[in-house]
């Protein structure tokens, strides 16, 4: 499918605004990167929004829920505008998720197709490839829930949910901000090795932060049997793990962009993993805390000072 520029530029700027609906970390971050990373991240994290929706669909059935992720993953693999218009008709009158910015993406999974069509042959395999495994790792937790609620079992039950929607990304992303560029091998491979545990850092983090919500909406991705303290324990050595992945970047002279989109959600997480130990779940970072974590980022940056600082909590010292 061809897509000519002039309907790229329009289809991108409706890319940007579906960002901004669907993403709060996410919107603030993605605008950082340079091109073309910018353009293939934020079609990216959409696609995977799209799989997220029907995974988080808890008032359909099972097999509605396994239904949509196989549609989508037949889009994916033979992508066609007017599927995708006819196949995200469907879906968002089937209310998947109450939430309209979600609703709105999948109104518009033609434009988000078309975009995903116009990226560069090697970016869009990369995104193709991660998505569907993504999508099909959804498809086997989806299999195991009962009554519309899927129950961890332990940790390393976790770990696994959180590779399956998080790890996968942070491998997708290391494989684009290495694309078409000049790496030591030997960094590539340390990213490379380190991507699962940035993407679990983000993921569990979420959990923490949305425990009250989830419970209330039938799901429960905290092991009954595992300390909550435990969980906090593995974020914070995740998040840890995240910061050196990031300064490794900065430190091989990555464009700013890459190390900002990287270390933002780092800094935040780290806020908002304060906040919930000292408040419970539900808490947020309110907006003018992230303001300040913006600010202060970008002071180290300009400084040419670690873009996430390892010595104490991140976020707090400009809270």
């Amino acid at each position: 499918m061809r897509v000519s520029p002039c309907s790229l530029r329009l289809t991108m700027q409706r890319i940007d605004e579906l960002l901004e609906k669907t993403s709060r970390t996410f919107a603030l971050s993605i605008p950082l990167l340079p091109q073309p990373t910018r353009r293939q991240l934020g079609v990216a994290y959409l696609l995977f929004r799209v799989a997220d929706t029907f995974e988080d669909a808890v008032d359909w059935s099972k097999d509605r829920r396994i239904t949509a992720l196989r549609e989508f993953e037949d889009l994916l693999q033979t992508p066609s505008q007017d599927r995708a218009r006819e196949l995200g008709t469907a879906w968002a009158a089937g209310r998947p998720i109450e939430h309209e910015g979600y609703l709105e993406l999948l109104r518009d999974a033609a434009v988000v197709i078309e975009a995903f069509s116009g990226l560069e042959p090697a970016a869009r395999e990369i995104i193709r490839r991660d998505t569907l495994r993504t999508a099909e790792g959804m498809v086997g937790f989806v299999e195991r829930t009962k009554g519309g609620q899927l129950r961890l079992r332990d940790l390393d039950d976790l770990r696994q949910y959180c590779y399956t929607v998080a790890g996968i990304v942070g491998e997708m992303s290391t494989d684009l901000f290495l694309l078409g560029r000049e790496v030591e091998p030997d960094l590539a491979d340390s990213l490379r090795a380190r991507a699962p545990r940035f993407g679990e850092a983000l993921q569990l983090v979420n959990i923490l932060k949305d425990a009250a919500f989830d419970g209330d909406e039938g799901r429960s991705y905290l092991p009954a049997g595992v300390a909550r303290d435990a969980v906090f324990e593995l974020a914070h050595a995740d998040l840890e793990i995240a910061a050196e992945y990031t300064n490794d970047l900065q430190a091989a002279q990555a464009p700013r962009g890459v190390v900002a989109f990287c270390a933002l959600p780092i800094r935040l997480a780290y806020a908002a993993l304060e906040a919930v130990q000292l408040h419970g779940p539900g808490s947020k970072v309110t907006r003018e805390q992230v303001f300040a974590i913006v600010d202060a980022m970008d002071k180290a940056l300009d400084a040419g000072s670690p873009a996430v600082p390892l010595e104490e909590p991140v976020g707090s010292s400009p809270l």
